[in-house]
């Protein structure tokens, strides 16, 4: 007996094959449908492939109706776990994708989101926006910014409360092309 001999694997005889599917053919594609939740393609490769298994163990094919139906079923349902798996695997690499990357439409979102915010704080008094940038942008509270400024806290609270006032109406103001301003926009409103 030659290597090649040796190697080549046995075979199912093709009419045995054609026979199975024939026998158990429509039983199989019905499990295989309910597998895959009524996904045909998805459960015909099931099926091609429990096939193209049978055809590679003659030793089950030979022995007999009563064995190979139960043979069949085990490997169609080993075939859609294995199927399911390997999708599993590159959807959660497609869909990590997206998480491991910064979307690049919010940087230009944020930049132009805080050209507004400039441009609006450009047009508040010089009190109004001293108040505004110390609070919001340098984090001091009332107290603090009193002490820095040598103003009663009641003054802080009214220069806070009239300079987001104004921003609001600046930014929310109607622009040409943009009801309702961008702000608005991008709160869904």
């Amino acid at each position: 007996m030659t290597a090649a001999a040796r190697h080549t694997p046995e075979l199912a005889d093709g009419d045995a094959i054609s026979e199975l599917w024939r026998a158990h053919g429509a039983a199989l594609m019905r499990f295989a449908l309910k597998l895959t939740l009524g996904d045909r393609q998805r459960a015909e490769d099931i099926v091609q492939e429990t096939l193209v298994r049978a055809w590679r163990h003659p030793e089950v094919v030979a022995a007999g109706p009563a064995a190979i139906r139960p043979w069949l079923f085990t490997v169609t349902r080993h075939v859609a776990i294995d199927m399911w798996r390997g999708r599993s695997r590159v959807e959660e690499v497609m869909d990590g994708q997206p998480t491991d990357r910064a979307d690049p439409t919010e940087h230009i979102e944020q930049a132009v989101t805080a050209l507004d915010v400039r441009a609006a704080l450009a047009q508040l008094t010089p009190e109004h926006r001293q108040v505004i940038v110390a609070m919001y942008y340098h984090g001091r509270s009332v107290a603090e910014i009193a002490q820095e400024l040598g103003i009663p806290t009641g003054t802080v609270k009214s220069r806070a409360y009239y300079g987001l006032r104004q921003l609001r109406r600046a930014l929310t103001a109607e622009r040409p092309g943009q009801p309702g301003g961008r702000l608005a926009d991008a709160a869904g409103r």
